[in-house]
């Protein structure tokens, strides 16, 4: 990248570069720059193709550069273009919104004259891909908006041009520059190239039913044992080749069988299916299993494209030493220095208190914490349980105070319509937070925190909390928030976690934590494995990137 290179240096590196084949085309400098300047009335009717005050505020800042001469004369150029173009389809983009169908009709015809409009929008195309790979598509902030913290909210994207300049010497490369670096966009991208999504059109559906069960007979079990091969799932691999089967730990001859008997074997693949899906990998077909298989093909390359566009904006927002909270996948990774260095599984909001989308960073640790009952959870959750008995706030070891923080009598509150009162749990294993939370800037009132509800954790899905991140093994979270703290500062927590004293201890310096929702991944065998979209996140930037492609 060369956002640190000043454009005279630039201009003048180009002497070697577009510049010099710029000077063999041959085209006036005045016919481009006639063209960029009177563009609506030479060329957007013509060419079907308006293009923005920005647009043409960019592609005349990079004519400058090269004294607005042709840049696309040279057939083997166009064509290295084309090629790059036809790859971005692999980044989940639409090659046809960078002017590839025009591209390609001037290679077809190369004996054709390229006019100086065909030219422009040659250009106009390769900014837009560039601009596109390293920013996305759309703007989070209109789609799926995020909240930063001031200090480290990020900057407005920079201009394309300088990196457009450098790359006409080698257009392979400077594709590859601009595209997300980290491993998860990559190995999506790879997989997608392979994966049956660009070619399977349609599977079908399996229609409603009973449940199915190992040992169920049902006129649906051939089509389900169809739409898992479809999608690349191995069933009866070895047995079958023999022509055989297991039924109730007896071999039996597989034409024996009757077709509509759900086997152990099909089980077994609709276990690795729900595994892929996050779901609970019982081999059961229910309602949620069932709902996961009759996504459509089409609909789930969408679901990649879709976090393909969210994984361009991530990647601004990565930073080498931080804390990413994945919610979509409840779970949280620790990233030192680039490197995952731990993981471990979280609890999320509902999908009515849902987890918020944020980047902050954490500055202190409450050991101990006690917990103010939220107003909603307060009204929603907490006043019918305390109408049905009062002595659950007895039992929760929770007290009731006014807005001064003066403890009342639980006896003498009206719990039918209460007025200027709060609940506060004391610290302890089975306070809410349990014996950690872990503290950053925000406006929703969330944090990390330890819980008493560690059987949640066991679960394939986690979004029960209202709100906050339940992290599993939270201690261990602590030490690697505090890895670069003195010995004796490590002890003097300890001897604050042990006195069960409520105490605030500062981090030895902020880390970055990312609360961010994706729904797709590439597993460690190179599978893709998707989540169900809890918050129905993924339909506002599906809609938003269809329209952008019309």
């Amino acid at each position: 990248m060369l956002k640190k290179y000043t454009w005279l240096a630039l201009v003048i590196g180009m002497s070697h570069g577009a510049v010099g084949w710029a000077q063999q085309s041959g085209e006036p400098a005045s016919v481009l720059a006639e063209t960029l300047s009177s563009w609506s009335k030479n060329c957007a009717v013509t060419s079907n193709h308006r293009l923005s005050d920005q647009s043409l505020k960019q592609l005349n800042i990079l004519y400058q550069a090269v004294d607005y001469r042709s840049l696309w004369r040279d057939v083997t150029l166009r064509q290295q273009l084309a090629d790059a173009l036809k790859e971005t389809r692999y980044d989940g983009l639409e090659p046809s919104m960078y002017q590839l169908d025009r591209l390609l009709a001037l290679q077809e015809n190369p004996v054709q004259s390229m006019s100086a409009c065909d030219e422009v929008l040659l250009t106009q195309g390769y900014l837009q891909a560039l601009t596109h790979l390293r920013d996305g598509v759309l703007n989070p902030e209109k789609v799926e908006p995020y909240w930063f913290e001031e200090v480290i909210k990020p900057s407005a994207p920079t201009s394309i041009v300088p990196d457009a300049l450098a790359g006409l010497d080698n257009l392979p490369n400077i594709f590859a520059q601009v595209r997300p670096q980290q491993a998860a966009y990559r190995k999506l991208r790879e997989v997608l190239k392979t994966t049956y999504l660009l070619e399977q059109t349609d599977w079908g559906i399996v229609p409603a039913g009973k449940v199915l069960r190992k040992g169920s007979l049902d006129v649906r079990v051939p089509r389900l044992k169809e739409r898992l091969m479809l999608a690349g799932y191995e069933i009866e691999k070895d047995l079958a080749a023999q022509k055989l089967l297991f039924i109730d730990d007896t071999v039996v001859p597989a034409e024996t069988v009757n077709p509509e008997l759900y086997t152990p074997e099909l089980a077994a693949a609709v276990k690795a299916f729900q595994r892929d899906h996050y779901l609970e990998s019982d081999g059961v077909v229910g309602p949620a299993t069932l709902r996961e298989l009759n996504i459509s093909p089409e609909q789930r390359l969408m679901q990649v494209k879709v976090n393909l566009e969210r994984l361009r904006w991530l990647e601004k927002w990565y930073e080498p030493t931080m804390l990413v909270v994945d919610i979509a996948g409840a779970r949280l990774l620790y990233f030192r220095d680039g490197d995952v260095v731990w993981r471990t599984r979280t609890q999320v909001g509902t999908q009515r208190r849902q987890t918020p989308l944020l980047k902050s960073r954490i500055t202190h640790l409450t050991i101990n914490p006690t917990w103010t009952v939220p107003p909603t959870i307060l009204r929603e959750d907490k006043l019918p349980a305390i109408r049905r008995d009062i002595g659950y706030l007895a039992r929760s070891n929770m007290q009731v105070l006014d807005y001064q923080g003066n403890v009342l009598n639980p006896y003498h509150v009206n719990w039918q319509s209460p007025a200027g009162i709060m609940l506060r749990q004391g610290p302890g294993p089975n306070n809410a937070l349990g014996l950690v939370a872990i503290r950053f800037a925000n406006p929703f009132t969330v944090y990390l925190h330890d819980t008493p509800s560690k059987h949640i954790f066991g679960r394939a899905t986690r979004t029960v909390s209202s709100g906050c991140v339940r992290v599993e093994d939270a201690d261990k979270l602590v030490d690697h928030l505090l890895f670069t703290a003195a010995a004796s500062e490590r002890q003097r927590i300890e001897r604050i976690q042990a006195s069960g004293r409520t105490r605030n201890v500062n981090l030895p310096e902020p880390i970055p934590v990312l609360l961010a929702y994706w729904t797709v991944e590439v597993d460690m065998d190179n599978r893709l494995r998707f989540r169900s979209d809890s918050y129905n996140h993924d339909e506002k930037v599906i809609a938003a990137l269809k329209a952008a492609q019309r």
